[in-house]
């Protein structure tokens, strides 16, 4: 059977045992199946090796220490041991296939020159459950794999759970689309990121990237310098994200020719934003009347993202979040998108995952602290 794969094929081992089968295929890596079980045992146990045929590009597969695959482990409750170039998964047959997989996922992107990080491994085991679901067994032949976004500094940047890949697909759709959700779970990076590739491909001619400058508990008057330099800090996290995406000659040429705008939402007032991506975000500490005036500005040409966890606004008590308001009144309306990521969806680390869901829960049931 044609995989449209590589050029290795799928064999028995010399040692498989009765349950063993031969198929054809083209990966980039040799794999070989036995099916085992033993007096009494309660589930069957299936083995899968497989052989990459390049040692240098398995090893990065592999991670330091075999730290990806401990973490292929621990995700989908297999064993899996390296030795050299080669790979075995055992486990029961569903988690050993979606281990393969995720291996053969990070292979494909390791020869593109990308790198591989555990929250890569993590999106890659969300991937190919995906693709199971979608493709189960042998007929996975033409799988879908999560969009992506590119820039010419990051390459190739792929969606690492299917709410982020809903999220991608809205961006692309929509001239307006709303985010919401915790912090940690990719909305401000990958809206930034999809911004650069808009203005690269030339389908918009200048990135406006804004956010409310809200005191959380500080005070801006007692902070050094000029206007620009008080709400800097209150902005960094957009800065941050677009160095990752551009050179950083590129960004201050542009910051000084007005291609790429950093401002606070107050100085939106006034302004019809054409052929522009405007990014809004930390959403959720815009009142009302901001965020119409705000999504107001959108012109000819023109796209709009907002984004923004509505569980921490710093507005005044009583005074509700234009970012709530907005998402219930519009998010039903014919070019619009919305997404809403959950703890689930936290790529930053696993355990601010942790974090974030312990505090939904005890938010869900009325027993959260500091009220």
């Amino acid at each position: 059977m044609n995989r449209g794969k590589g050029d290795a094929s799928l064999r028995s081992p010399d040692k498989a045992g009765a349950g063993q089968r031969s198929v054809d295929t083209q990966r980039p890596s040799q794999i070989a199946l036995a099916s085992q079980s033993g007096a009494g045992a309660s589930a069957e146990v299936a083995e899968v090796t497989l052989a990459f045929d390049d040692n240098r590009f398995a090893s990065l597969v592999f991670g330091h220490y075999d730290q990806n695959l401990a973490r292929i482990e621990r995700r989908l409750g297999v064993s899996a041991v390296a030795n050299g170039n080669h790979v075995t998964i055992k486990g029961p047959q569903d988690s050993c296939d979606h281990a393969r997989r995720v291996l053969e996922n990070l292979y494909a992107r390791v020869k593109t020159g990308q790198s591989i990080t555990l929250g890569d491994v993590d999106g890659a085991v969300q991937e190919g459950a995906l693709q199971g679901n979608l493709f189960p067994k042998e007929q996975d032949a033409g799988r879908v794999s999560f969009e992506q976004v590119t820039t010419r500094k990051r390459g190739a940047v792929r969606a690492r759970n299917a709410a982020q890949d809903l999220y991608l697909r809205a961006l692309k759709g929509n001239e307006l689309v709303f985010a919401e959700g915790p912090a940690g779970t990719g909305k401000t990076w990958l809206a930034v990121g999809h911004a650069v590739s808009l203005l690269e491909q030339g389908v918009v001619e200048r990135l406006i990237l804004s956010r409310p400058a809200v005191e959380a508990g500080e005070r801006l008057g007692f902070l050094p310098g000029d206007m620009r330099e008080k709400v800097d800090p209150y902005l960094r996290p957009i800065y941050d994200a677009l160095y990752d995406f551009m050179d950083g000659r590129i960004v201050e040429r542009g910051l000084q020719t007005g291609m790429i705008e950093v401002a606070p939402l107050a100085f939106m007032r006034g302004r019809t934003l054409t052929s522009a991506c405007v990014l809004l975000d930390e959403a959720q500490n815009a009142t009302s009347m901001q965020m119409k005036m705000f999504l107001t500005r959108l012109g000819e040409g023109s796209r709009m993202i907002v984004t923004g966890d509505p569980t921490q606004t710093d507005l005044p008590p009583g005074q509700k979040s234009g970012l709530s308001e907005a998402i219930s009144l519009l998010s039903n309306l014919e070019g619009i998108g919305h997404v809403r990521f959950r703890d689930v969806d936290v790529v930053r680390h696993d355990l601010v995952r942790r974090i974030v869901g312990a505090y939904e829960s005890a938010t869900a049931s009325g027993d959260r602290t500091g009220r």
